[in-house]
């Protein structure tokens, strides 16, 4: 069946209704289901249109496709448990009040000999018209999903799912090059010859992938949940840090070795340490071999970790190009703030207050600034004993987009500083690894200027004085107006000093 075929800036139904408000700054819930060869999926999207949160999640490994390969049907249990998550999943919409709700289909549904007959029982019994879409449109749509979480993605999107294995070409916020094939675990499961017949098998797709796409992309992008499996064993093998999987990076190297520590492990054992559901992990060795000879093969730089996939890419379809162009990470700062700040915008006021400071930062260090501003006091409501850590771990775990893991725990560290002047015998110490000594001294300044620009007025700190900073004789100077000198209480001058202590400068209050 052919794809749903759509272009950049028009509306198309039955997408078009559903995604029709997205331009706004806000966005109205959304409901998706993504019906794959082994998972079913519901999420439903809220909050900010560019960076949009996970109001709803909910996933069913059905196992459609399991056996498709030798069969040719789709798995008969696993149209049971489909048709049961699918009812369900229309239940909760309607209690959601989400109508309509969007499904898509992919190989399973597609290929199968009874997919339309499934497809056809869904629609009548639970009212959901399943959109089944070819390969190269499911690889479009996956690649979108990338550009959603990445705006900057340059490189190959990987997508792999239970019976299908999808590649496309993102750079510049377009979509290039994109083909399907079928190196999908459950299809290799079926494939002959042993061990040594199945790493042929692959070397030879792989290999006429490589000729149809390329081998100079730098990045991999790897989509679908076996290639988080193996990301989430390949941090249990060296003690990562950090448990947040979107936007974590492997090296060739680092793939090679958890590939060969899959191979040597009972997968049984550590399956649980990993929160990995027995139905996945039985396909991860399969798709770790697969993972091998891509790097192999197409030898990139780094591979990176996306969280966001087909879903993500139909919201991203229908963005109009100037939402597309904001930052991620600024709108989810930006929507956090106007629902959970006691004063919604001051954000912006104390990044303004506190650009003397900051006038020459290179355009990746401003935006962390700025998304730190709008969140600085967005965990107010947490006890003030906990805030601190409740701040750092918010924004440590948040499903934030266009945000490395090291950028994460950059803001993690100045939000803390926020809130508390020093992080000794902090529980979130592990975590400030990710950071050498330099980005953590900037961290804490950061902080500790929030602290006190926060505290220094009580809207903006701009009506009760400006910053100057002297760089070539290392002095902070602060200006006072009338209404500074009467909030310029011990507390103030006491974090002001703070300030330029963790600056390395003198202090200097003029009044």
């Amino acid at each position: 069946m052919n794809g749903v075929r759509t272009t950049s800036g028009k509306q198309h139904e039955p997408l078009g209704k559903l995604f029709a408000k997205l331009p706004k700054r806000a966005l109205s819930r959304v409901g998706v289901v993504d019906v794959g060869s082994n998972s079913i999926r519901l999420v439903v999207f809220d909050g900010a249109a560019r960076s949009p949160a996970y109001f709803y999640n909910e996933k069913v490994m059905a196992g459609l496709g399991a056996e498709m390969a030798s069969t040719g049907k789709l798995n008969p249990k696993g149209v049971e448990r489909g048709f049961a998550a699918l009812s369900r999943f229309a239940a909760l919409a309607k209690g959601m009040d989400i109508e309509p709700l969007t499904c898509v289909a992919t190989a399973a549904v597609r290929e199968a000999e009874d997919g339309p007959a499934f497809q056809q029982r869904v629609e009548r019994e639970t009212g959901l018209k399943l959109l089944v879409i070819d390969g190269e449109e499911e690889a479009r749509l996956s690649a979108q999903g990338v550009l959603l979480g990445w705006p900057e993605a340059s490189g190959l999107v990987c997508d792999i799912g239970g019976n299908s294995m999808e590649l496309a070409e993102v750079a510049n916020g377009k979509v290039g090059r994109r083909v399907t094939s079928p190196l999908g675990p459950f299809r290799l499961q079926q494939v002959k010859g042993g061990k040594d017949g199945l790493r042929k098998h692959i070397r030879k797709i792989v290999s006429e992938l490589a000729e149809k796409m390329g081998t100079e992309h730098e990045r991999i992008y790897l989509v679908g949940g076996s290639w988080r499996a193996i990301a989430r064993l390949d941090m249990e093998r060296t003690g990562y840090p950090m448990t947040v999987l979107h936007e974590y990076r492997m090296t060739p190297e680092a793939v090679q070795d958890t590939v060969d520590f899959i191979s040597a492990s009972d997968l049984s054992e550590i399956r649980s340490s990993v929160s990995i559901s027995a139905s996945r992990m039985e396909l991860v060795p399969l798709a770790s071999r697969v993972l091998s000879e891509l790097v192999s093969v197409f030898k990139p730089e780094d591979l990176a970790v996306s969280s966001y996939g087909i879903r993500e890419g139909l919201l991203y379809e229908h963005m109009s190009d100037a939402l597309r162009k904001r930052d991620p990470l600024i709108e989810a700062a930006r929507f956090s703030e106007r629902q959970m700040a006691r004063i919604p915008g001051s954000g912006r006021k104390l990044y303004d207050f506190l650009q003397p400071i900051y006038d020459d930062v290179p355009p990746e260090r401003d935006r962390l600034i700025k998304a730190a501003c709008l969140l600085h006091d967005t965990t107010w409501r947490a006890h003030p004993d906990y805030r601190a850590e409740a701040c750092f771990d918010n924004v440590t775990r948040a499903n934030m987009a266009a945000l490395s893991h090291p950028e994460r725990v950059f803001l993690g560290v100045s939000l803390l500083h926020r809130y508390k002047n020093n992080r000794n015998n902090s529980p979130m110490a592990r975590l400030f690894s990710l950071l050498d000594d330099d980005e953590l001294r900037d961290a804490e300044i950061l902080g500790k200027a929030m602290r006190f620009g926060a505290m220094f007025a009580i809207d903006d700190p701009a009506d009760a004085g400006t910053l100057k900073y002297k760089r070539a004789d290392k002095i902070l100077r602060l200006h006072l107006t009338d209404m500074g000198r009467r909030l310029m209480g011990e507390v103030a001058v006491a974090r002001f000093k703070s300030l330029c202590n963790a600056m390395k400068v003198e202090p200097d209050i003029i009044d």
